[in-house]
């Protein structure tokens, strides 16, 4: 994971996420109705950095993510169950995918394995440049919010799947 640049994503377009929403939901109504809620947000912590790992995303290498569980209280938000959806967004605040988590678990920074890091797909791959660029990032994030990191804090280790639109996505959906 690079650093970031310090200009900030901008704001999701929430229009046009409820547009891209509603065409998977017609398109998918099964998988919409085992999973109905969804989010809107973009990865990492600038615009730059969430152009940067969607790029990964829509290349098809990264296929999975961490955050911190203290990041998503601080947001007010629930923890992603399996099957739940987010809708990504890129730098600008457009919406660009609807992702489905497959995969949930949480766990200490030493958790992460070399099978995860290859799945996220940052840097080199490897689960040294991940530990160096996770620690960094949540090092940042953390002090932002005003908060220290600690590599005893809870992770939320989750792989994923690209769902819409259609010339994105990784399979068909299934419902469960």
């Amino acid at each position: 994971m690079t650093d970031a640049s310090p200009r900030p994503a901008a704001d999701p377009d929430l229009t046009a996420a409820t547009a891209m929403w509603a065409a998977y939901a017609a398109a998918h109504p099964e998988a919409v109705a085992a999973a109905p809620g969804h989010t809107v947000e973009g990865f990492g912590d600038s615009a730059a950095l969430a152009d940067e790992l969607l790029g990964l995303v829509l290349s098809g290498r990264k296929r999975a993510t961490a955050e911190l569980v203290s990041e998503f209280l601080a947001r007010g938000d629930a923890l992603p169950a399996i099957g739940s959806h987010w809708i990504a967004c890129d730098g600008a605040g457009v919406p660009r995918i609807v992702i489905r988590s497959t995969e949930l678990r949480i766990g200490p920074f030493a958790s992460a394995d070399a099978a995860f890091a290859a799945d996220e797909a940052e840097d080199d791959g490897s689960l040294e440049a991940w530990r160096e660029g996770h620690a960094r990032y949540w090092r940042r994030t953390a002090a932002a919010r005003g908060a220290t990191w600690s590599e005893d804090d809870e992770i939320v280790f989750e792989r994923f799947v690209v769902v819409w639109p259609p010339e994105h996505a990784d399979g068909p959906v299934r419902a469960g």
